[in-house]
């Protein structure tokens, strides 16, 4: 009996031993992070630093893959270059997943992922860049010098990913012709079978599920991510239409700021304004402290103009130029067109110019405006209240023509008549003996000009 028992007490030891080293049949394997990114409509600068966040997120949970879900017609080259950059930097495996279609900056990243499937009806390719027009106009051709740039963009992704390099150029180059796949003058678009067969793409799927066998991805947990708060922000901020009214309301609301005394709701209106441009395009990374630099200088400039230097010349027009190139190069990113670049400046141009001709409309017209009456003194100071301009003594010098007794830099005291006056010039330096004339009496101020005597 007793051997008995120990037999059993041995064997119930040796099976709980077992079960705690190696139980196949409970334990089971810790499942995989597979994240899931939508790729959907206009390809944006708001897209950037989404996918970037995503990666960066994979990499740090030991992510088994990257599919990024891509279904658009393409959008701007700067933003698919950035995310091109991304995905060839990626830690984590990446999977271009084409479901319906990868068209112009779609097709860059689908090439740039680690690999390619492409869904039932789904097509690759038409990357040519164009000029986007007004609305309701056909978009325009850039030049050859964009064309060649977008090509190669094409070419040496698609080296660097192990694909044929020259159907990739021939997506972008009409000028590249392949026997037996595109000819001269057409630009290359393949459908989901030749896309597989010429290896563009891996595999053919058609949902992330087949996706994720035709690659060995097993026991997979998905992570679908989403646009958060701020990324959609930023989408929000670097609209064109966006971005030109965030000029103009910032120009209008330092300028206004400059001509009044203290810091108010227009200062805060333009610091808000232009802080909100240079945050969105920073996020974007096309914003940098260059940029930052160029549009800080050209403030300083115009304060500068407008606090120090009276009227308006070389100072406040260098000014302009300096904030007008900090915020257009603002806008503009790698592989742009030199004709969007054009048209980002002059978008630039005109919202300045807008924004100069509200601030002269709105200080002309702020002392008949209840909040502008408490930014300007707008009570008169008459000679019935025992207030006078300018003594009646000097007034009678008006138009009178004297003699420099010393020298004005730019003050000093000038003859007329006999009779020493304390004037000043208008700026210039006027030597002893010159002749001058009296060309305005401004409160106590009697202001000057070098007179030209007739022969």
């Amino acid at each position: 009996m007793v051997r008995y028992l120990k037999i059993l007490v041995n064997a119930s030891l040796v099976f709980a031993l077992a079960f705690i080293v190696a139980p196949p049949s409970l334990a089971q394997e810790s499942k995989r992070l597979v994240y899931v990114v939508p790729v959907e409509g206009m390809i944006d600068l708001g897209l950037v630093p989404f996918i970037q966040r995503v990666l960066n997120e994979a990499s740090s949970k030991n992510a088994a893959a990257v599919i990024l879900d891509i279904n658009t017609f393409g959008g701007r080259v700067d933003a698919a270059v950035q995310i091109r950059d991304a995905l060839l930097n990626s830690k984590v495996p990446t999977i271009a997943f084409i479901n319906k279609r990868a068209i112009s900056a779609g097709a860059l990243i689908s090439l740039a992922s680690e690999k390619i499937a492409i869904g039932n009806g789904g097509t690759i390719g038409a990357a040519a860049p164009v000029q986007m027009s007004q609305a309701g106009e056909a978009a325009k051709p850039v030049t050859e010098k964009t064309v060649s740039y977008v090509s190669k963009e094409f070419r040496s992704t698609a080296e660097a990913r192990g694909r044929p390099a020259l159907l990739a150029q021939a997506m972008v180059d009409a000028d590249v012709s392949i026997p037996n796949v595109i000819q001269k003058g057409k630009l290359l678009t393949l459908t989901s079978e030749e896309a597989v067969r010429l290896k563009i793409a891996d595999v053919q799927a058609n949902t992330i599920n087949e996706v994720l066998t035709a690659f060995g991805i097993t026991n997979a947990e998905l992570v679908v991510q989403s646009v958060n708060w701020a990324e959609n922000v930023v989408r929000f901020l670097t609209h064109p239409i966006v971005s030109s009214l965030l000029i103009s309301l910032a120009m209008i609301g330092i300028l206004i700021e400059i001509r009044t005394p203290g810091f108010g709701f227009p200062g805060a209106i333009g610091i808000t304004s232009l802080s909100l441009f240079l945050w969105g395009h920073w996020i974007a990374q096309l914003a940098g402290w260059e940029e930052l630099l160029i549009a800080a200088f050209g403030v300083a400039l115009l304060v500068i103009e407008f606090v120090v230097i009276p009227g308006f010349g070389i100072v406040g027009i260098l000014g302009l130029i300096a904030v007008a190139t900090g915020l257009a190069m603002s806008m503009v990113g790698a592989g742009n067109a030199p004709e969007f670049i054009t048209m980002t400046i002059i978008r630039v141009m005109l919202s300045l110019g807008v924004a100069i001709v509200v601030t002269l409309v709105l200080m002309r017209l702020s002392p008949r405006l209840s909040i502008g009456r408490r930014l300007v003194l707008d009570t008169k100071l008459s000679t019935g209240t025992g207030y006078e301009s300018a003594p009646p003594s000097d007034h009678r010098l008006l138009g009178k023509v004297g003699k420099v007794s010393t020298p004005l830099h730019p003050a000093g005291i000038a003859d007329f008549d006999g009779e020493r006056v304390d004037v000043i010039s208008e700026g210039e330096a006027i030597d002893v003996d010159s002749i001058i004339k009296v060309v305005k009496v401004d409160g106590n101020r009697v202001v000057v000009r070098r007179h030209q005597t007739p022969n």
